[in-house]
C-alpha cells in the first residue's frame, strides 16, 4: 500500500464525499474486512473531517467467517442475533449513512455444505429486512467501494505473486473508479451527468417490454407502468445526492415480476455465498424460473433459487454498454460490484421500490399488484456480451433498437 499513499487518500475522500456524501453532524456505518484496516482508518479520518458525529465499524474477518460456517451448530446459523439487527436498525433510523468496503474471497466457502450457507443467508436476510429496507428505498445514503484483499487479488490474477496481484488490482481499481485522474470528484460529476442523460431518455420512452437476443438468450421482459430508470448518482429521502456503487456504468429499472418469459444465459461467473456458479441458463414462464442448468455450481444455484418465492423472479434489469472501461479491461473480477459494470445484467430477487413511481410509499400488497418483486435475495448476474441485441417495445406496440452488438443503439446528445 505504501507506494499508493496519494491515490489511497483520494480514494478514501471519494468514498466519503462522492460515495456516501457524508453531511456534517451525520453518523456513518462502515463494513470492512480486517485486512483493509489501514485504508479503513483513512476513510474514518476523512469522515470525521467531513463532520461525522460518529463512525461505527462492523469489522469482518474471513478466517473467522469460515471457522463459524464450518463449525457452528445449525441452530446458530439459522438464528441471526437480534441485538445486532436492532443496533444497525437504530443507526439507520438515526440517519447514519452506510459504506461497505468490499473485497471478499469468491472461493471462501467452496467446501462448506450449501445448506449451511443458505440457512445463514436466509437468517441474516430475515433479521435485517428492515435495515435493508432503509438502504433499498434510499432512505439513507449508502455506497460500496472495492478493496483488493489478498485472496480476491490472487483469484483475479492467479499467475502473479500475492503482492504483485494486489498491486495490479489496485491499479485497475484506481483507473476504473477515476482515482487516477486529477480531480476524481469532478470526473464522477461528469460521469453521473452522462448516465443521467441515458436514464432521462429511457424514462421518457416508458417502453412496455424489452426483448433480449444473444447466443443462448431469447428473453422478453415486461416493464411495469410508471417504471423509473436510475443510474449513476441517486438522491436520498433527505435530498442528498450519493453514489451507491463505485464503479458504476449502468442504468437500471425493475421488470414486472409476472412478466418475464424465455431463456437467458449467463456470460460471467456469479459468486454467491462463497461459491462460483458458471455458465448457467435460466428459463422463465410468467416471471418465474421454471428450469435451470449450470456447468459449475448447480447446487449453489438451486439453493439461491429456493431461498424464497421471490428468488425465482427478477428484481432488476440493467443496461451497460460493452465498451465500458470494466468490460474493456477484459478481466473477470469474480466480484459483482465490478463485473456487473462490465455487462448488461439482471438480478434475481428483490426489486428496488425506487424503480417505480410512489414505490417507497407502497405497502407489500400494493407493490405486488404493481409487479414489484420481493425477496430476501438480490443477486445480480451478468448476461451481456458483444453479441447482445435489445429491442424496446413502445406503448403503441412498435419495436425500436435499444442495444446492438452489446452497445447503445441510441444517442443521448
Amino acid at each position: 500500500m505504501g507506494n499508493h499513499a496519494e491515490a489511497l487518500k483520494k480514494y478514501a475522500r471519494l468514498a466519503v464525499q462522492t460515495g456516501v456524501n457524508l453531511q456534517k453532524g451525520q453518523g456513518l456505518i462502515i463494513n470492512a474486512p480486517v485486512e483493509a484496516a489501514e485504508f479503513t482508518r483513512m476513510v474514518v479520518k476523512e469522515a470525521y473531517q467531513a463532520g461525522a458525529k460518529n463512525v461505527h465499524l462492523e469489522w469482518n474477518d474471513e478466517t473467522l467467517t469460515y471457522l463459524k460456517m464450518k463449525n457452528a451448530p445449525m441452530e446458530v446459523l439459522e438464528n441471526y442475533p437480534k441485538w445486532k439487527a436492532q443496533g444497525l436498525e437504530e443507526m439507520v433510523k438515526d440517519g447514519y449513512a452506510l459504506l461497505t468496503i468490499y473485497g471478499e474471497n469468491p472461493d471462501l466457502l467452496k467446501d462448506i455444505d450449501g445448506k449451511r450457507i443458505a440457512a445463514a443467508n436466509k437468517a441474516g436476510g430475515e433479521a435485517l429486512s428492515e435495515y435493508r429496507d432503509y438502504i433499498m428505498n434510499d432512505k439513507v445514503c449508502w455506497s460500496i467501494v472495492g478493496y483488493p484483499t489478498a485472496a480476491w487479488s490472487k483469484k483475479v490474477f492467479p499467475d502473479l505473486s500475492s503482492e504483485e496481484a494486489q498491486e495490479k488490482l489496485w491499479e485497475k481499481i484506481f483507473s476504473i473508479t477515476r482515482v487516477d485522474q486529477e480531480d476524481p470528484v469532478k470526473a464522477w460529476a461528469d460521469h453521473n451527468e452522462t448516465l443521467r442523460k441515458a436514464r432521462a431518455y429511457l424514462n421518457d420512452k416508458q417502453y412496455k417490454q424489452l426483448i433480449y437476443r444473444a447466443d443462448g438468450t431469447d428473453l422478453t421482459i415486461d416493464l411495469p407502468e410508471n417504471h423509473i430508470w436510475h443510474g449513476g448518482s441517486a438522491v436520498s429521502a433527505g435530498g442528498v445526492e450519493f453514489n451507491p456503487n463505485m464503479p458504476t456504468e449502468e442504468v437500471f429499472t425493475m421488470p414486472h415480476k409476472y412478466g418475464v418469459n424465455g431463456t437467458v444465459k449467463s456470460t460471467k461467473p456469479l459468486s454467491y455465498g462463497g461459491n462460483l456458479i458458471e455458465n448457467f441458463s435460466l428459463t422463465f414462464e410468467k416471471g418465474k424460473v421454471v428450469s435451470f442448468s449450470a456447468e459449475k455450481g448447480e447446487e449453489t444455484l438451486q439453493h439461491l433459487l429456493d431461498t424464497d418465492e421471490g428468488s425465482r423472479r427478477l428484481g432488476e434489469v440493467a443496461l451497460v454498454p460493452h465498451e465500458s472501461p470494466i468490460s474493456q479491461s477484459k478481466i473477470i473480477f469474480f466480484n459483482t460490484l465490478f463485473d456487473e459494470n462490465a455487462s448488461c445484467h439482471l438480478a434475481l430477487g428483490k426489486a428496488y421500490p425506487t424503480n417505480i413511481e410512489h414505490g417507497p410509499e407502497m405497502d407489500k400488497q400494493q407493490l405486488d399488484e404493481h409487479g414489484v418483486n420481493d425477496s430476501l435475495n438480490h443477486e445480480d448476474f451478468m448476461m451481456g456480451s458483444a453479441q447482445l441485441d435489445i429491442d424496446g417495445v413502445t406503448q403503441d406496440g412498435s419495436k425500436e433498437p435499444v442495444f446492438r452488438n452489446g452497445s447503445w443503439a441510441i444517442s443521448f446528445s
